[in-house]
């Protein structure tokens, strides 16, 4: 079993359930890790035998660029398009973290995640 990581994905965009939020737009972070059998591509050297990082970064832009209320939304999307189109991916957890969230107070960032391990 192997990781692959793509982390700190920056996008601005305008997620939240505020009107607002829907106008001016925020800016977020997102991480990706996910867990399959990396042995073959160890051995030939070859993309087409790994999971593809470049890919799981387009799925991550283009999912945050379609608004949603609740980034748990966004984060099932990716989720959901991760299985759908990368069969070497066994598990996978998702990270989107909406950074100075107007929430009052003086808060860094909140993250939502989560992860799922493909059904057989």
């Amino acid at each position: 079993m192997g990781v692959i990581k793509v982390t700190n994905i920056k996008i601005f965009t305008n997620h939240g359930c505020l009107e607002e939020e829907a106008k001016i737009g925020s800016e977020y972070r997102v991480d990706i890790e996910v867990k399959g059998n990396l042995t073959l591509s160890a051995k030939t050297d070859e993309l087409s035998d790994t999971i593809d990082y470049v890919h799981l970064n387009k799925i991550a832009k283009e999912e945050m660029n379609k608004r949603s209320k609740l980034l748990e939304q966004v984060a099932q999307r990716m989720l959901d398009r991760i299985f759908d189109e990368i069969p070497l991916v066994d598990e996978a957890e998702i990270s989107v973290s909406k950074i100075n969230p107007p929430i009052g107070g003086n808060v860094g960032e909140v993250t939502i995640m989560l992860s799922e391990v493909r059904k057989s």
